[in-house]
């Protein structure tokens, strides 16, 4: 049996923690497709052009140590806006998505783009600068020097470069239900979500 469940929003909403979740909780896979962009993007700044690393990228490249650093983190942004780059990965997500078993991705475009038929969509979103306070603990957790005002503006830019590119833009599906983290804590978000899959996931 297949079961997709489609989980978009912006950086540092909680999506990737609730996908996660919500996968361990229903014994799904998981797919963190953000990996496969940052991936690229990693090799886009070794010197690599970016839709023949896109063509070449292996399961092994997204198992690297180094892939949230800010540098990729913003790579990985801009080669997703390219349509060639989108394109050349949608098939590895789609055949992920419909493995038997079922499998949980998230991303910014799984219920419109990749998974437009998947029996749950979720939306999980926060304001930016609740996502930017999160993303600094993150950053400052991993070692890296960096303050509000610089993560708020790199948050501000993603957000822009996401649901202003023409190609698979950052937005909720129409059928999607919406969950906003600004007011949350982590458990209430997964509690949440784990609700709105368990009325569709006959095996739960």
């Amino acid at each position: 049996m297949s079961f997709t469940v489609a989980i978009d929003g912006p950086a540092a909403a909680g999506k990737g923690t609730i996908s996660r979740a919500v996968a361990g909780r229903f014994g799904l896979a998981h797919l963190d497709t953000g990996l496969l962009y940052r991936a690229v993007g990693k090799r886009v700044l070794a010197g690599a052009a970016a839709i023949d690393a896109a063509r070449r990228l292996t399961p092994d490249d997204l198992s690297a140590d180094d892939l949230r650093t800010p540098d990729v983190a913003q790579a990985a942004s801009k080669v997703a806006a390219i349509p060639e780059v989108r394109a050349a990965l949608v098939d590895f997500q789609r055949a992920f998505a419909r493995r038997s078993g079922g499998a949980v991705l998230d991303g910014r475009d799984i219920g419109t783009v990749i998974c437009p038929e998947a029996e749950v969509k979720l939306f999980v979103t926060a304001s930016p600068e609740v996502r930017a306070e999160r993303r600094l603990k993150e950053l400052r957790d991993g070692g890296h020097d960096t303050d509000y005002e610089t993560v708020l503006a790199d948050v501000r830019q993603r957000d822009a470069r996401d649901t202003g590119r023409a190609d698979a833009p950052l937005r909720a599906a129409e059928d999607a239900i919406v969950i906003d983290t600004s007011a949350m804590d982590i458990d209430t978000a997964v509690a949440a979500a784990i609700a709105h899959v368990s009325r569709k996931y006959g095996g739960a």
